[in-house]
């Protein structure tokens, strides 16, 4: 009875623990269907970079979540196999001027917001003296500097997403 129970015991264990042992053994490939998630991917970020250039950003940044979402879903489930292929020369060469361009994009923007916060503190205060036109003078550069800071963000997360296309071109192959 003793020995009944054990080997119920280990044999239940064993049920258990094969398949979850097979299941962290098991390697996600990539395939066919992450061959359409990578140029959904590609095709929504070249939309949003029209979009960009047509100054409709609500619409350029709607598409930029939609192709991060797919490209974070390409990390998840292509990671391991991304990780073991390295990037060419030119690719990597790529990869670093656009980190560049993002990085630059995303200052600009900061700087932006920076000068457009400041002119509009100088706004207020200008109100505040009784200097009316002034004041709104200093409201649309305002207004027109937090627009370009908006932008810039917007290009810089381009950037960033181009680099996400450069990683997994390999899928459209």
């Amino acid at each position: 009875m003793h020995l009944g129970q054990l080997l119920l015991t280990v044999v239940i264990f064993l049920g258990l623990a094969v398949p979850s042992a097979l299941a962290q053994n098991a390697k996600t490939t990539c395939g066919p269907d992450h061959a359409i998630l990578y140029h959904r991917a590609v095709s929504l970020v070249n939309q949003a970079e029209k979009k960009l250039r047509g100054r409709y950003t609500a619409e350029a940044k709607a598409l930029l979540k939609e192709a991060n979402s797919l490209f974070s879903i390409l990390v998840k489930e292509c990671g391991p196999v991304q990780r073991e292929r390295l990037l060419t020369d030119q690719e990597a060469q790529q990869e670093a001027v656009n980190q560049k361009l993002a990085a630059d994009s995303l200052s600009q923007a900061e700087r932006l917001m920076a000068s457009a916060t400041q002119k509009e503190a100088k706004s207020a205060e200008l109100e505040r003296q009784g200097h009316k036109d002034l004041s709104i003078s200093y409201q649309r550069q305002a207004k027109g500097e937090y627009e370009l800071a908006h932008i810039r963000a917007i290009q810089s997360q381009i950037y960033a997403l181009r680099n996400q296309q450069l990683i997994f071109r390999y899928l459209s192959r």
